[in-house]
C-alpha cells in the first residue's frame, strides 16, 4: 500500500470536457452479474467504433450495494443483478462520439440473452475529485498485491508524469471471457494534482476499457469539485 501524508492543496479546477461519461437510462429486469463480456460484445456491435476509440470505454452495470459501491453478490453464478428504473448505461466517450452514441437510444440489446432497453442519455463532465477508485483493474493472475501496485505505480507515472503518493487495492474478481479468464482488482488512488485526477480517469489504467476494467470514478463521500455547467 503507497501512503505518503502530504496536506491537500486542491484548488478550484476548470474540467476539460473533451471526454465525458454518457449516462443512459434504461429498462431491464434482470442481468447476470458477469455480464462484462457480454455487455461490450452487444454494444460494440452497435458501436463499432467502441473498440478502437482511445478514450472510449464501457462502464458495467452496477445496481445499489454497499453504498459505496465497492462491494458486489459473490456468487456470479447462481445470482443475477435486478435493476431498477434509476439503473443507468454508462459509456466513456469522447465528446465527439456524443452523436454517435446517442443513436443507442430506442434500441434493446440482449446481454446473455436477457434484453435491456436503452433510454435518453445525460451528458455527465469528469469530476475532479482528490480520491479516484476503479472497481475493476486487470492483473496479472501470478503477481501480487505488491507487485500489482508497483506495477500501476510505473504507469500512473508513465500517464500523468507524477508519482503515486498514495494508492491501495481492495478485492478481486474474475471477469469471464471466451478466451478465458480475466483478473481485476479494485483501485483507488488518492492525493495526484488536479491533472493527474482527470488524466487518470481520461486515460485508465491497465486496459481492458470495454469490458469496464481500469476506469476511474471520483470516491463517495470525498470531499470532490464539480466544474460549473
Amino acid at each position: 500500500m503507497f501512503w505518503e501524508e502530504e496536506e491537500d492543496k486542491t484548488l478550484p479546477y476548470e474540467v476539460a470536457d473533451d471526454v465525458i461519461d454518457l449516462s443512459f437510462a434504461t429498462q431491464c429486469k434482470e442481468l447476470p452479474i458477469d455480464h462484462a463480456w457480454a455487455l461490450s460484445q452487444a454494444i460494440i456491435q452497435e458501436l463499432p467504433w467502441m473498440r478502437e476509440e482511445k478514450f472510449a470505454g464501457i462502464h458495467q452495470i452496477h445496481v445499489a450495494e454497499s453504498g459505496n459501491g465497492w462491494e458486489r453478490p459473490e456468487n456470479v453464478t447462481d445470482e443475477t443483478l435486478r435493476p431498477s428504473h434509476r439503473t443507468k448505461l454508462v459509456l466513456r466517450i469522447p465528446k465527439a462520439r456524443l452523436k454517435d452514441a446517442e443513436t443507442l437510444v430506442g434500441k434493446t440489446i440482449s446481454i446473455s440473452g436477457y434484453p435491456l432497453t436503452i433510454k435518453k442519455p445525460r451528458k455527465k463532465v469528469l469530476v475532479n475529485s482528490s480520491v479516484i477508485f476503479s472497481r475493476y483493474v486487470l492483473s496479472d493472475k501470478n503477481e501480487d498485491e505488491n507487485t500489482f501496485l508497483m506495477r500501476m505505480a510505473a504507469e500512473v507515472e508513465s500517464i500523468t508524469g507524477e508519482k503515486v503518493k498514495k494508492m491501495m487495492c481492495g478485492k478481486s474478481y474474475t471477469i469471464k471471457t471466451p478466451e478465458g479468464d480475466l483478473l481485476a482488482r479494485h483501485l483507488m488512488i488518492a492525493e495526484q494534482t488536479n491533472d493527474a485526477s482527470i488524466k487518470l480517469q481520461q486515460y485508465g489504467l491497465g486496459g481492458g476499457r470495454v469490458m469496464g476494467c481500469g476506469l476511474f470514478l471520483p470516491h463517495k463521500g470525498i470531499r470532490s469539485l464539480k466544474p460549473t455547467e
